[in-house]
């Protein structure tokens, strides 16, 4: 007699399709992630070509003021996107938020004066914010719960690419076609990409459920293998998930949660727009500076893995921590006098737990939310985080108007700092709180 134990080829054949299907949703994230990496850094890196040749009139001042058009367009949209995908379901969210972001480039490329091109930005960041926190919700729900984080990291890992693909756009088409081009052709892959989509990214089942679609969310689950937990009774009030956030004493830990999202987004955005300056004006030269950042994004696509490994082994709270503390280490490195091949080695280091650091915070609120609240707490995090990607380059530019371009990296390594000890006492309000209910 055959043991119970056993597992027919049936079962393993089931097995291997619900791995491939939750795969493919993997996979279509990281693709729209992708889109969205791209049509983020695309106006940095057509930027210099635009103010070389005073296109639409713009000049230094005038395209600070736009980048926080976007910033701002970002904060809206990750805020809102979590309770809408409540409401309307997460599927048609994703759908909504890429048309919203590639009509918006598309319009940015055709724009005629500074003031459309900046209302497109702001259109255009407030369909990228929606997108990402959606993207991580799917990637954490359609994988095993042991390895939550490492989806995260690799879903992260396509906005890096996007990054590092935005510069070698322009540098394609800038030059030859002009910067609409860069604009116009960037917003191309979304047209092919959606449809796809649209045909292939299932719905949440845990959104299904939540909406009364219990039979749906069964097969659903079903076919993709996924673990389907039965949801808290809310009386139909649809801020819940928004409450959830601050009740029985939750509300200490949210708010570390955003303070600790807020440093990792301003060390993101600041780094990551100041490295080149302020490595010339420390007296490096300009080519040296440019590809700075290259190695900067470059650690960042390795540290997203290796931080998701990590993470999914010893918690992504304890990986947030030490990850800050290292990249202060790093980040404050980078200012000290040394070589240009150990810098590069040190600004390489410094990447990978920058930009994996503030994935893990994204990771760690995701792992300590349940199915329903987890995109709301996803997106109001990213949104209060958006404050310091709005902040970081401020005081950067800052820094270097005032002649105080070698105090810069001081500056972020003290934000990476305060990034651990809001990650800590985040920790540590979660600690109390378990003991309070022994």
């Amino acid at each position: 007699m055959m043991s119970s134990s056993a597992t027919s080829p049936l079962a393993r054949a089931t097995g291997t399709a619900a791995r491939r299907s939750r795969t493919a949703v993997i996979a279509l994230c990281w693709g729209l992630v992708l889109l969205d990496g791209v049509d983020t850094f695309i106006y940095g890196s057509v930027l210099p070509k635009m103010l070389g040749g005073h296109s639409l009139g713009l000049t230094p001042d005038t395209a600070g003021t736009i980048g926080s058009y976007a910033n701002f367009g970002m904060l809206l949209g990750t805020i809102l996107s979590g309770m809408a995908s409540n409401w309307i379901g997460r599927r048609v969210t994703v759908f909504v938020s890429v048309v919203i972001f590639t009509l918006a480039t598309l319009g940015t490329g055709w724009s005629q004066s500074s003031d459309q091109f900046g209302f497109f930005r702001f259109v255009c960041g407030f369909g990228l914010g929606a997108l990402l926190p959606i993207a991580i919700s799917y990637g954490m729900e359609f994988t095993s719960r042991g390895r939550r984080a490492l989806a995260t990291g690799v879903i992260m890992t396509a906005h890096q690419t996007g990054g590092a693909l935005a510069p070698l756009l322009a540098l394609w088409l800038v030059d030859d076609h002009g910067w609409r081009t860069a604009f116009i052709v960037s917003a191309i892959p979304a047209l092919i990409l959606l449809p796809v989509a649209v045909k292939l990214l299932p719905e949440s089942p845990t959104n299904l459920l939540t909406r009364g679609r219990r039979a749906d969310a069964e097969l659903l689950a079903a076919d993709y293998g996924t673990e389907l937990a039965e949801p808290k009774a809310t009386g139909g009030d649809k801020l819940d998930a928004l409450k959830n956030l601050f009740r029985h004493g939750q509300w200490a830990t949210t708010l570390c949660f955003w303070l600790t999202s807020f440093a990792g987004l301003l060390l993101v955005y600041g780094v990551g727009q100041w490295l080149p300056k302020i490595m010339v004006d420390l007296g490096h030269d300009t080519g040296d500076s440019l590809l700075f950042s290259t190695f900067l994004n470059v650690g960042g696509i390795c540290g997203m893995l290796i931080a998701g490994r990590t993470a999914d082994r010893i918690g992504p709270r304890k990986v947030v921590i030490a990850w800050f503390v290292l990249t202060a280490v790093f980040v404050y490195l980078m200012g000290v006098e040394m070589s240009v091949g150990v810098l590069y080695a040190v600004v390489f280091c410094a990447g990978l737990l920058l930009f994996s650091g503030q994935t893990m915070v994204y990771a760690t609120v995701g792992t300590h939310h349940n199915d329903e609240d987890r995109p709301t707490a996803l997106g109001w995090v990213s949104g209060m985080g958006r404050f310091g990607a709005i902040f970081g380059p401020w005081i950067g530019g800052a820094l270097i108007e005032a002649g105080n371009a070698d105090i810069g990296f001081t500056m972020y390594a003290c934000a990476a700092l305060f990034g651990a000890l809001m990650m800590t006492a985040a920790a540590l309000t979660i600690k109390s709180r378990t003991a309070a209910k022994v």
